[in-house]
């Protein structure tokens, strides 16, 4: 056990010198420390999520699913958060944004590299993404890594199989259908039951996330191009039927 340092006190513990002097804003408008405050905490939130992310990958990988149940579901309380946030940046109106969106410039929600490697990390893996990061950065390094390693859905599958199922030709029907048997003995496969059961609480909560983020994006620029070059509401609209699981919705209708 680590002592803790003599005299050391809450401010120098979370470094709160730094943190809270991170919220420059570049307009002397009111408003936007609300739009920087926000967007720094969903940015912290993401980190936690990827911290979770790799011990519940690890422990599925290893068949430790009960010990990856309380990292999967923190996650899903994390993304709850998350949604909750954009009701306080909807009180932002469209005439308070608009005064100090061009400080913005080309910057954009959707160059968010901790928000693509969730989605890989999760099992959204599209690779094109990782082109809008520069050869050489960071960024893309850890994109890059996260297209080549297991994420939760592959960790899924692999301890689904390892279990003795036939998962096919690895299609979501052919995934449907294993899983379905998974459902249809609960009882002799709990443990995988309530690893499914977890995986749809994270995709519930990521589309949920999803639709309140189109939500508050029409709320205050209508269907206006988002900054950055984004498309803004009408692109958000489009990854609205994104599943990580899209078997596990499919069974469903089966059971």
């Amino acid at each position: 056990m680590t002592a803790t340092p003599e005299g050391m006190t809450y401010a120098d513990y979370l470094r709160l010198d730094q943190l809270l002097t991170a919220q420059q804003p570049l307009s002397d408008l009111h408003d936007e420390m609300l739009f920087i405050v926000i967007h720094q905490t969903k940015e912290l939130w993401m980190k936690q999520m990827l911290h979770e992310l790799e011990l519940a990958i690890r422990f599925v990988g290893d068949d430790r699913l009960a010990e990856a149940y309380k990292s999967m579901a923190r996650i899903s309380r994390i993304q709850a958060v998350m949604t909750l946030s954009w009701d306080v940046l909807s009180t932002l109106t469209p005439v308070d944004y608009l005064k100090f969106r061009q400080v913005l410039g080309t910057s954009s929600g959707f160059q968010s590299a901790q928000f693509r490697e969730l989605e890989f990390r999760l099992g959204l893996k599209e690779a094109n993404f990782v082109n809008h990061y520069e050869e050489g950065s960071e960024e893309r390094a850890r994109l890059t890594r996260a297209l080549e390693e297991p994420s939760l859905r592959d960790a899924a599958q692999q301890a689904l199989q390892r279990a003795g199922f036939d998962l096919g030709d690895g299609s979501v029907d052919a995934l449907a259908a294993a899983w379905l048997q998974v459902y249809r003995d609960a009882d002799r496969w709990f443990d995988l039951y309530e690893l499914a059961e977890k995986l749809v609480d994270i995709d519930d909560a990521l589309a949920g996330w999803r639709h309140k983020h189109v939500l508050t994006v029409e709320r205050i620029i209508g269907s206006r191009p988002g900054t950055g070059g984004s498309a803004g509401a009408p692109y958000l609209r489009a990854t609205l039927s994104k599943r990580v699981f899209p078997e596990l919705w499919a069974l469903r209708t089966d059971l």
